[in-house]
């Protein structure tokens, strides 16, 4: 069966309006609000109840100003104690002026071996002030400013700060290069040229001279015969010493202009052990006409003549901080 259309047309004669008017509900129902057509429905104001069963879900927004559940503020810093200008703490003073570390000058003040003015501290953290006097051992002791200096050795001089015998000294070189009182960070024996390093920072020497830093040194060794391939092999996997087993960590063949002299190598170690390189190649039937140490720690010989020294710059000494 055929639905017959409702649309005006010769047929049936009814114009559309006249069936859709029957349906038509009145104005504003339906409407939530019972706002007029036209008009927008009113907001409900925050923290408003929530709906009634059955109604259509909502989601209630928090009051404006107030802070969301779960964010916790930040504790309060405590102020920075301030400390008179020029003040300076006791392990970094004694430090300073070149006894030992700061973490050993906690043990010595710990210990009561450390007077200032008279009286023993052993408060740590205790802050020095210009003018104070602080003794250990006896002795009055003074916080410089920081030196670090590098000096090509030649050959004939002692590294030593005082010989009792009166030969020459590596200070006797140093002599006037500032008014801090330095000293040599290891050693390099009379007959031996190279690196050698001068500060009056305590912590520092004891850091590069002790045996778990395991600075790298690089030597250029002259010999009394040409070096075999197969003692080169004996050094790499180490030869046994009067002191323990030693070995070195590279050795290659030093070109000599555009040549290559067998006779002459360079060696690469950790060690700081005494006259390490010379009794290594003892050990094998060799003996050691020149030895010149030509890297310390990374820093070289580069524009530095034999017998002069030159002032670290701000970036070298960042570098051994950091080894």
């Amino acid at each position: 069966m055929i639905k017959k259309d409702n649309r005006p047309n010769k047929e049936n004669g009814k114009p559309r309006e006249a069936r859709a008017a029957k349906t038509e509900k009145p104005r504003g129902a339906g409407s939530p609000s019972g706002a007029k057509r036209g008009e927008a429905p009113a907001r409900k104001p925050y923290g408003a109840a929530a709906p009634k069963s059955g109604d259509r879900k909502t989601f209630d927004r928090p009051v404006r100003g107030t802070r969301p559940a779960g964010r916790k503020t930040a504790a309060p810093q405590k102020p920075k104690q301030e400390h008179p200008e020029g003040a300076m703490r006791l392990n970094k003073y004694i430090a300073h002026a070149g006894i030992c570390s700061r973490r050993e000058a906690d043990e010595l003040i710990a210990a009561g071996s450390v007077k200032v003015n008279g009286k023993v501290v052993t408060e740590m953290g205790y802050q020095v002030m210009p003018g104070d006097e602080v003794q250990y051992g006896g002795e009055k002791l003074r916080s410089e400013r920081l030196r670090y200096f590098l000096l090509n050795k030649p050959k004939g001089f002692i590294t030593t700060t005082d010989d009792p015998q009166e030969r020459r000294t590596v200070m006797m070189l140093m002599d006037g290069c500032c008014a801090e009182r330095i000293y040599p960070v290891g050693r390099l024996d009379r007959a031996t040229t190279g690196l050698l390093l001068f500060t009056n920072d305590g912590e520092l020497a004891k850091k590069l001279t002790h045996p778990s830093t395991q600075v790298y040194k690089i030597y250029q060794v002259e010999l009394n015969k040409p070096v075999t391939k197969e003692d080169m092999k004996k050094l790499l996997e180490g030869i046994e010493l009067e002191d323990g087993p030693m070995h070195v960590d590279d050795i290659q063949y030093a070109a000599v202009g555009n040549t290559v002299d067998k006779r002459v190598v360079g060696v690469e170690l950790h060690s700081g052990r005494n006259r390490i390189v010379r009794r290594l190649f003892e050990a094998l039937g060799y003996e050691v006409h020149k030895l010149d140490r030509t890297v310390f720690a990374g820093l070289t010989k580069k524009d530095l003549p034999r017998g002069r020294w030159r002032e670290l710059t701000e970036k070298e000494v960042g570098y051994l901080k950091m080894i």
